[in-house]
């Protein structure tokens, strides 16, 4: 932080020093006073509910407008064979990605025991979901003004993308009228979402006393057995961040007779600055040069794929929200069927698309995927308490999330300029 941007005055102190020392600080001295006080320590719960308000306040605008702006991004006149190819190789990468989290949360199980259910008298409940063909087809909101005011996630998700992509349109008609309007919606749109941006930076400056509380309540009831947990749940989110990489990028690339080992020594830089940064967007540069000077990828690919990728590819985080939304049912008893983890695996990848390539963006969309579910967070609820826990580690699942976000988008950009014949394979031998 420059000299320019540090604050000063009274809290000079706190807004200066590093947000993610802070959280993981509120963290470990929640945990700890936590088990010195015990159960009385509940009497600071309304710091933890101020967070989990201020969250949710967050959420339902922050998709709209993310989303918005990352479909009307994306130019009609670019999407020929090249916006095709790496659109799927998004998505279907995305949907092997929430599917390669939910299968390593079954298999560590994380968060099974903690038995935050006896926390709060929200938890617990059995979860009413609808049959599967029915959640597709209430995707389409018959009122997507009602759909945003009362949070339903998906056909806000829906709605969000079919007003960009009409955008998008509008936008590059030889109309000027309609090009004019289009413009102004876009800026419109662009501006709400960095004003969204700002407010999450904001929240995020009250997330460490926020987290202290909540932390300090859930190890107050349940001692230093949760210290387990968020152990567990690290090493299952990793260990997907791992498969994804090692197992499902690595066989894209050996099936296109790439090598394996060059793309990573070519690609390093690029991977280090994502996993310190943990911003996708701000790794871009970085990214953008690695496969320009080192992967022999043509600017005029990477110019559109990355950026594009830095929008809407975050399959590093359908990785995580799988593992999270499955530690915190497993955290509050919940058990959920194969239908509940289907409609994970489709709101996670739509919202990987409006997971915007900032730093702690996918902890908020966590919550639209609980939503989705049927899982709402209150004050006081064992749901807000395990939220807490991830939350309070979220730092450190971000740059596992976005290393692997980042590395998704360099290999889809090899694969498509391979496709199209553009890729330099002197680079490769």
């Amino acid at each position: 932080m420059s000299d320019q941007t540090k604050k000063k005055g009274l809290f000079s102190w706190y807004f200066n020093a590093n947000l993610l020392l802070r959280i993981l600080i509120g963290l470990i001295l929640g945990a700890v006073l936590g088990i010195i006080v015990g159960p009385s320590i509940a009497v600071i719960q309304p710091l933890g509910s101020i967070l989990v308000n201020l969250l949710k306040m967050i959420v339902m605008p922050l998709v709209l407008t993310s989303l918005v702006v990352g479909a009307a991004s994306i130019l009609p006149k670019e999407l020929g064979k090249i916006g095709v190819r790496i659109f799927i190789y998004y998505m279907l990468t995305s949907a092997l990605a929430v599917s390669i989290g939910l299968l390593v949360a079954n298999v560590f199980s994380p968060g099974a025991g903690l038995q935050l259910s006896a926390s709060a008298d929200a938890a617990g409940k059995a979860l009413t979901q609808p049959k599967f063909i029915d959640t597709l087809i209430a995707i389409i909101p018959k009122n997507p003004f009602g759909a945003l005011s009362s949070g339903q996630v998906l056909p806000t998700i829906f709605f969000a993308l079919v007003f960009g992509i009409g955008i998008a349109v509008i936008r590059n008609s030889e109309d000027e009228r309609l090009a004019k309007s289009g413009e102004t919606l876009f800026n419109v749109f662009d501006g709400a979402a960095e004003v969204m941006y700002v407010i999450v930076k904001w929240i995020l400056e009250y997330a460490p006393i926020g987290v202290f509380a909540l932390i300090a309540v859930v190890f107050g009831k349940q001692g230093a057995s949760a210290f387990g947990s968020l152990g567990l749940v690290t090493l299952t989110a990793y260990a997907g961040f791992i498969l994804q990489i090692a197992g499902v990028y690595g066989v894209f690339l050996i099936i296109n007779k790439l090598g394996y080992l060059k793309f990573f020594k070519g690609a390093r830089e690029a991977m280090i600055t994502a996993f310190v940064t943990r911003s996708s967007s701000g790794t871009l540069p970085v990214t953008m040069r690695n496969m320009n000077e080192n992967l022999g990828v043509p600017k005029k690919i990477s110019s559109f794929t990355l950026p594009l990728g830095a929008t809407i590819n975050m399959d590093g985080t359908a990785i995580y929200m799988g593992v999270c939304a499955l530690f915190i049912t497993n955290a509050v008893g919940m058990d959920l069927n194969m239908t509940q983890q289907l409609t994970i695996i489709l709101t996670a990848v739509l919202a990987s698309i409006g997971s915007a390539g900032i730093p702690g963006a996918g902890a908020i969309m966590l919550l639209m995927v609980l939503n989705s579910i049927g899982i709402t967070i209150e004050a006081g609820s064992a749901v807000a308490a395990a939220y807490a826990m991830i939350l309070g580690i979220d730092a450190l699942l971000d740059m596992g999330r976005t290393i692997t976000n980042v590395t998704g988008d360099m290999v889809g950009t090899i694969l498509v300029s391979k496709g199209e014949k553009e890729l330099d394979m002197d680079k490769w031998s």
